[in-house]
């Protein structure tokens, strides 16, 4: 989505000497200033349209198998198709979705970098879709999907960060909102993991009477979480209109070559077509939901038709679910793009933390309490594989803010505390399950 200016090597584009001098007399890093072109260019910018429409295609064909079946097909291989589909499906609408939230940004002249944070949280929401339809299924399943989606996401980072190339002194100096903002977001997450896995051991085994999560528990808790992520948006949006203010006054830039920057900016973004960007959006908002659809239909088969449990479905999820952002991953790594490709793998962290998990809970709490109060997973008890799941968040957020403290990318001994520490959980998790 974000191309950055960021020459291949692992080091940053060069300056003219004037500009480098002006920045660093400013206090500015030039090497960590990143600017990013919005959108993609004009060859691939609907190159995701014939993958969604065959698929959305696909997808009917099967529903009409599933429905009224012409031929005998295996559960395995039907529930899988499911699967695919959906997730084909999800990562097609999610480029729909950014075109359109770029192109509709871009004619309201909106900052760049308010736009790149609010693409972030639009990519969010076919996965939001995906929770909404599996909480029906199993809440349990959907809450250990997106925590295990979680801890995926963090051992990606670690080995992509790993490999990224390094410079004189063996180091890829990280962007400054990783080191910032993330830093301090990284600590919210691991003490609000902690304490909720503390609670729930105490009240478990100090026989207070309490053994589940009621669903205010999980309102408030979702709030609290919520509140914490508008909060670090807000930071980090200001702190980008902060540099960029400093990046002007230190260039002497005039109103002008302000609006170059802004123009430079967007210059993949543009569709001036207004009726392309809603059918876009509507694109982006069909296939957001006939994705979650589909997921949700592979998990109802593999829980009630294959007999798979509840955490292993959820395995299988989160395992699956993140391919098509790892694949985009290792493409922008390829391109030389590792500004963008280290922002996105750090956003996985950040994005399902504090704001897929809370609308998890919140999805939980709505259906508890007004759609199905009766069903037989409700409420989510004080189980071992929930309170492993929370009380791994501190060690795990803990450990990578520790490594990130010095601004820079991961080593070899960093990358294998971390992959031990994530391996660990998963075997506790099956082993527990």
């Amino acid at each position: 989505m974000f191309k950055s200016k960021q020459a291949r090597g692992g080091e940053p584009a060069s300056h003219p000497r004037h500009i480098h001098v002006a920045l660093v007399r400013a206090g500015l890093d030039p090497e960590r200033l990143v600017r990013f072109e919005l959108g993609w260019p004009h060859e691939l910018r609907f190159k995701w349209l014939p993958r969604f429409a065959l698929m959305m295609v696909l997808f009917g064909v099967l529903e009409l198998q599933h429905r009224y079946p012409l031929v005998v097909m295996d559960q395995w291989l039907l529930s899988g198709l499911y699967l695919l589909l959906g997730l084909v499906i999800i990562q097609a609408s999610c480029h729909a979705l950014l075109q359109a939230t770029i192109a509709i940004a871009s004619r309201l002249r909106v900052s760049h970098y308010l736009t790149a944070t609010l693409g972030e949280i639009v990519a969010t929401l076919p996965e939001i879709v995906v929770v909404a339809y599996l909480v029906v299924e199993s809440p349990l399943a959907a809450f250990v999907m997106v925590m295990m989606t979680l801890y995926n996401n963090t051992l990606v980072f670690s080995f992509y960060s790993f490999f990224l190339p390094k410079d004189k002194r063996g180091r890829f100096l990280m962007p400054k909102p990783i080191t910032d903002a993330g830093n301090q977001i990284l600590i919210a997450g691991g003490a609000l993991g902690i304490i909720c896995g503390l609670w729930m051991i105490v009240a478990k085994v100090g026989n207070h009477g309490m053994n589940y999560v009621g669903p205010f528990d999980l309102l408030g808790l979702a709030i609290a979480m919520l509140v914490i992520f508008v909060v670090y948006l807000i930071k980090l949006v200001r702190e980008y209109a902060e540099e960029e203010e400093q990046v002007v006054a230190a260039l002497q830039c005039s109103e002008q070559e302000q609006a170059s920057r802004q123009q430079d900016a967007y210059e993949y973004a543009g569709i001036d077509n207004g009726k392309l960007i809603v059918l876009v959006a509507a694109c982006g908002l069909v296939g957001a939901f006939v994705g979650g659809h589909s997921v949700a239909t592979f998990a109802g088969i593999a829980l009630h038709d294959l007999g798979l449990s509840d955490i292993v479905t959820a395995f299988l999820l989160a395992a699956c679910g993140g391919m098509s952002e790892y694949m985009l991953l290792w493409s922008s790594h390829r391109k030389g793009e590792y500004g963008i490709a280290l922002a996105n793998a750090f956003g996985g962290i950040t994005q399902v933390v504090f704001l897929l998990l809370p609308f998890t809970l919140l999805g939980i709490f709505f259906c508890q309490v007004y759609l199905a109060p009766q069903h037989l997973d409700f409420p989510l008890s004080f189980s071992v594989p929930i309170i492993l799941l929370l009380s791994f968040m501190f060690p795990t957020f803990y450990t990578l803010s520790s490594l990130l403290t010095e601004d820079h990318t991961f080593g070899m001994l960093d990358t294998a505390i971390m992959t031990v520490i994530v391996l660990l959980l998963i075997v506790l998790l099956l082993t527990n399950a």
